[in-house]
């Protein structure tokens, strides 16, 4: 019996009979179909316990979710020590803890940046960010790249990727063209009509496998963006928060974006919470109608708390210094890997760290979370792009982790690379 106080359950059979039943059938079983039979239990730092006792690295950090590793001590001091006096608050007043956290975040955003907007999560940020947008230009148009990933919320899918788009009839192609990525003459094809609002851009696209952008693309975009009057979002939810080496991956391209959003990691991982950072020109609806859009828990102000210690945390200078370490560590130690599997393991992606590690498509990937699973590590396949696996280390890891997930890498990828050759042969 694992008993949890306020409900219990005979064994991970059970769970998973019932989170078939009432929660998401279809999610639950992909899981068991693809060889990971995972049921969160206990976590703390970089690790998760399976409810059976099993132990993972966690390298998937739920998209950047856990940068500080799951249930940091500071962040729930934090936290714990807030619930004495606050609580998710009132969205409709000035707040304590919002002023405090809008404060911080504009002190190291771009200088561009000056106001806050506060969501309860990324897809509802983005959707602030392209409402805003529309209101700043008056133009309806929204430019995305295919491929792209922007959350679920209905403007937020409707930047993103058909698979997200078609299924519950969200498309809205004449307002949302997609352009491929890298592609410069595409976007300006696309811009040059002088109708569309904003571009919306993940500084590396993540859930299409964090292509990387080709010298100069980004800053040209930006170009464009100021030649044809386009507002530029810079979607930093899965890059910011110090995962290229520097708070913002938009900064590393010299880009005052006009709109900012960050989630995801700003919770600390333990409060919900997503911000949209704003340029007088784009934040202008702050000033004309205050009530314009409205949020009972975004900016919840135990939310605000957490990302404050988030925040705090995340721009130490040993953390900067951190994220350089293991960069160069995991970088240095990924390559060796690959060399010594040429035709299997056959490149990496890295910003900081950020990895993209490719693999013989159409599903590579699947075959080296399925073996890093066994060995104790958890990673996921990109979901736009099965070929590539999301690899990202956690901020804070220390050295001896970075040797430890390289071990248990390297034979990992000696044994998925076994496996995909076997298959290939027998099939």
């Amino acid at each position: 019996m694992h008993d949890y106080e306020q409900f219990a359950y005979e064994d991970k059979d059970d769970i998973l009979a019932k989170s078939r039943q009432y929660w998401n059938s279809d999610k639950t079983q992909f899981w068991q179909d693809a060889g990971v039979d995972l049921v969160i239990d206990r976590r703390e730092g970089y690790f998760l316990w399976d409810m059976n006792g099993r132990r993972l690295m966690d390298v998937h950090l739920n998209g950047g979710t856990y940068n500080l590793g799951h249930r940091n001590p500071e962040v729930v001091d934090a936290v714990r020590n807030a619930m004495d006096q606050f609580d998710m608050g009132n969205h409709h007043f000035p707040s304590l803890a919002r002023t405090a956290l809008a404060e911080e975040l504009v002190a190291t955003a771009p200088p561009s940046l000056t106001r806050v907007a506060y969501a309860s999560g990324g897809g509802e940020a983005i959707d602030i960010a392209l409402k805003s947008a529309r209101h700043a230009t008056q133009r309806r148009k929204i430019v995305s790249i295919q491929k792209a990933y922007h959350g679920h919320t209905g403007l937020a899918v409707a930047a993103g990727d058909d698979r997200f788009t078609k299924f519950f009839l969200s498309e809205q192609d004449a307002e949302f063209p997609h352009v491929p990525f890298n592609d410069l003459a595409a976007m300006e094809a696309a811009l040059s009509g002088r109708d569309v609002a904003a571009v919306i851009m993940e500084t590396i696209p993540a859930t299409y496998g964090f292509p990387l952008p080709e010298p100069g693309y980004l800053e040209r975009v930006k170009a464009l963006c100021e030649r044809y009057g386009t507002l530029y979002i810079a979607d930093e939810v899965q890059t910011g928060l110090m995962r290229t080496g520097e708070l913002w991956g938009i900064t590393k391209h010299g880009i005052d974006p006009d709109i900012l959003v960050t989630g995801k990691g700003i919770s600390g991982g333990l409060y919900p919470i997503a911000c949209v950072l704003l340029g007088e020109h784009s934040g202008a609806w702050l000033d004309e109608d205050g009530f314009a859009h409205m949020s009972t828990f975004g900016g919840a102000e135990l939310g605000c708390i957490a990302a404050l210690k988030a925040l705090e945390i995340t721009t130490r200078p040993e953390t900067r210094s951190g994220v350089h370490y293991i960069a160069e560590t995991m970088g240095t130690g990924l390559a060796e890997i690959a060399a010594d599997h040429p035709g299997f393991f056959s490149g990496i992606r890295q910003n900081g760290v950020i990895f993209g590690l490719e693999f013989p498509g159409p599903d590579g990937a699947k075959y080296v979370m399925r073996e890093l699973y066994e060995l104790g590590v958890w990673a996921i396949f990109s979901t736009l792009d099965p070929s590539v696996l999301q690899y990202k280390p956690g901020v804070l890891l220390s050295p001896d982790l970075c040797d430890e997930l390289l071990d248990r890498t390297g034979l990992a990828i000696s044994r998925a690379a076994h496996a995909f050759t076997t298959q290939r042969r027998a099939g």
